[in-house]
């Protein structure tokens, strides 16, 4: 059963900017918070719902994007070195952006599934369950 979940920085973005597939990351949000599920966001992707907040919307909407995380009780995971070294392990195997690797590190490690609308994972489906937004 799932009862920890790693949201990819592409369903978060989907999420706060109302694009589509923004009700299915609602659903899983409110899924999990029912469920009192553990919510992971890697810092790198954090990182990635920042700048892309503030390069589309300006600083105002980036602050209250990270307010909106923080209220949403999400555990904020840190990269250490050996998660950096397992991201790098996997880019390296696969196909994927640097950043997805860190969310794919970040959901084995933890025995987590990822929910993501971002199609790059389907080249690491195996490696982790993945739930599509």
């Amino acid at each position: 059963m799932t009862s920890r979940l790693v949201f990819d920085s592409n369903a978060l973005l989907k999420f706060f900017q109302g694009e589509a597939g923004a009700s299915a990351v609602e659903k899983w949000l409110r899924t999990a918070e029912r469920r009192r599920w553990i919510k992971y966001l890697c810092a790198i992707n954090l990182g990635e719902i920042i700048y892309a907040t503030k390069r589309q919307y300006g600083d105002q909407r980036k602050i209250e994007v990270l307010g909106h995380i923080h209220r949403m009780n999400f555990t904020i995971l840190p990269a250490p070195d050996d998660l950096i070294f397992q991201a790098a392990e996997y880019k390296a195997a696969y196909s994927i952006s640097y950043a997805d690797c860190f969310v794919l590190a970040c959901a084995v490690n933890h025995a987590a599934a990822i929910i993501t609308g971002d199609p790059e994972f389907k080249k690491v489906s195996h490696l982790a369950k993945i739930h599509w937004v």
